[in-house]
Order: structure tokens, then sequence, then C-alpha cells
């Protein structure tokens, strides 16, 4: 899993991330109060050389709104795709070099009081996260005077798994769309998040985050989305979505073969006209409006990044065509007409 850590640590070395991170999934009052221009990522220098250092660490600062006085909150971000059953226990020690490293290297600023800590772990397994989240509820029960030096530190947990998908399709929210295209399932769930990402994404002063994203669907996301697909030549955002309209594409295309020869063996088994008439309906109309809806949704995108704004009158006429095999070949033929009367739309 180091590819999938370290493809998390490359996004959340990005301040809007942990923004969107904090803003969209802490649901806590004292969010409110931070300040999160000031966010400034910390060398995560703090494991002894004893301890193996986890590549995933990312920890992260920032202040409190208003006072005379600054406040650091830092980040502590575990990233784990299995359940860790003393997860609090390695929290805790990871607190205390942390707390260590900051004293050795005088960087409290004066103050007599050690800043306050978050420890997240992100989580996005298939099994339910069970472990405990207070190292306190790890240990054994202590006699009533003993239970006055009992340690408690507890974790935030965020476990992908059990984030409802409703919750996350309503965010606009970088973090929430990594969640969503970990959850997806093919090449047209990774259409829908990317195309929201690329609206997102659009500004200049964003186009590292852009580009990691590239680099992360490229790398960790796509290869188990679209088994067999050229990856090697992308680069960024753009050229994903364009691999992905062709995969679109080709796979209504193979999903339609295959429901032709699910519906022949149906017929041989059931009776040639009776089976083949329920597979080839099964195939060729189950899923054909969204797939329509997506290619649609891509056309849109592409005419108006050459065109502009599209007239209401091409909207409708585009809005009108519900054939695959048309928006494919309009899709297909989009980036290289010179006007918009050149597709026959105007």
């Amino acid at each position: 899993m180091a590819d999938y850590d370290n493809g998390y640590k490359m996004l959340f070395s990005h301040p809007e991330m942990v923004a969107d991170l904090l803003q969209g999934f802490v649901h806590e009052d004292w969010v409110s109060q931070l300040d999160f221009s000031t966010l400034e990522k910390v060398p995560a220098s703090f494991v002894g050389k004893k301890m193996r250092k986890r590549e995933s660490d990312v920890v992260w600062r920032l202040r409190w709104r208003g006072g005379e006085r600054w406040l650091y909150v830092y980040l502590l971000l575990e990233f784990q795709s299995t359940v860790d059953p003393f997860m609090a226990v390695r929290v805790m020690t990871y607190l205390g070099l942390l707390y260590e490293d900051l004293i050795r290297r005088d960087h409290l600023n004066g103050a007599s009081l050690l800043p306050p800590v978050l420890p997240m772990v992100l989580y996005n397994g298939n099994a339910r996260w069970d472990a405990a989240q207070d190292v306190a509820e790890l240990l054994e029960a202590v006699p009533g005077g003993l239970e006055r030096y009992r340690p408690q530190l507890r974790y935030c947990l965020l476990d992908e798994g059990r984030i409802a998908v409703s919750e996350l399709e309503s965010l606009q929210n970088l973090a929430a769309a990594l969640f969503r295209l970990e959850r997806s399932r093919g090449p047209e769930d990774v259409q829908r998040v990317l195309e929201a990402l690329l609206k997102w994404l659009d500004a200049p002063a964003l186009s590292e985050l852009r580009r990691s994203f590239g680099t992360w669907m490229r790398e960790v996301l796509l290869p188990t989305r679209v088994p067999g697909a050229d990856l090697t030549t992308l680069t960024d955002l753009q050229e994903v979505r364009s691999m992905l309209a062709e995969r679109v594409i080709e796979w209504t295309r193979e999903w339609k073969q295959e429901g032709f020869e699910e519906g022949l063996q149906q017929g041989l088994q059931r009776g040639l006209q009776k089976g083949l008439q329920q597979g080839l309906q099964q195939g060729l109309q189950q899923g054909t409006e969204e797939t329509a809806a997506i290619l649609r949704g891509i056309l849109f995108s592409k005419l108006e990044q050459r065109f502009g704004t599209l007239p209401d009158e091409v909207r409708r006429r585009l809005e009108s065509i519900g054939s695959v095999e048309d928006l494919a070949e309009l899709v297909s033929r989009s980036g290289t007409v010179s006007s918009l009367a050149s597709l026959g739309l105007s």
C-alpha cells in the first residue's frame, strides 16, 4: 500500500485539501474559529531513529482567529487501509514525539504551554473500523486510586466507508471528491467527479493541486478502475477526461456486445426467441440514458472550452439527442471541427 499512502500524502500536502477535510468532515464548533489562510506544512521529522518513519505522515499547523497570541493547531494525519487495534497507542507515541520535537527546536515561541493537537486517522478499508479511539479504552480496569494515572488520548476517526454517498455528493469539497473517486466502480462514476474537479480547480493558483490529482488518478485510481487502458501519456486532468470519454464509448460497445451474448445464451437455455429478446433489451436498454447523459456532459464541456457559452438553441438540440452512438460521434468530432455549424448544431 506504499503507493496509495504516498498518493494521499501528495494530495494532503496541499492546504486546500486540509482545509476542506476539516471544514467538511470535522463537525465540531471550534473548527469555525480556525484561520485557514494560515495553514502551514510542518516537516514530519519528529520520529526517532529507532522507529520506522511512516512515509504517509503529514503534519500541518494553523492559527486560531483573533486574539493577541496565536495558538497553533497541529494536524497529524494517519492513512490506514486495515484496522489497527492499537492505533490509539501509536497516535499517543507520535504525539509525544511531536511535542518533544517542538520543545527541542524551540518552536513554542516563548509560550509556557504546548499547543493542542488534532490527531486524525483516515481509513478507507472495506471492514468497519472497530478499534478503540481512546488509549484509555485499551487499559485494564484499575483500583479507584490508580484511576487518576490512566492516560487518555483520543484521535479523530474518518471512516470513509461510513460516509453516506448523498453527503459526499452534496458537498463542493475537494476531500469529498477524493472520497467519491475512492468509492467509484467504473469510468462513468469517475467521469462525474472529474467534471466537478475540473471546475473547482480551474484557477491558476490551483494548478499544482490539479496536477497532483492527475498524478494520483494515473498512478493509484485508474489502474484498478479502467484496467488495460494506456495511462502512460496522462499528465493532467484534462487528458484523464479525454481518456475516460473514449473509455466510456468503448465500454458502451463492449457492454452492448455482452448484452447480445447474454441474450443469445438465455435464448439457448429458455427458448431462442424469448431469451434473445430479453437479453437484448437488458443489454441495450439498461443504462443507456445514464451513458447518454455522461456523453452529453462531456460534449457540453468540450464545446464550451472551444466556442464559449453555448446558445440556448444549441443546448436544446443536444439535450434532445438520446442516441449513445450519435453523442459518441459528436464527442469524437468536437475536438477538430472549426464551428458549431460543422456539427450541425447551429
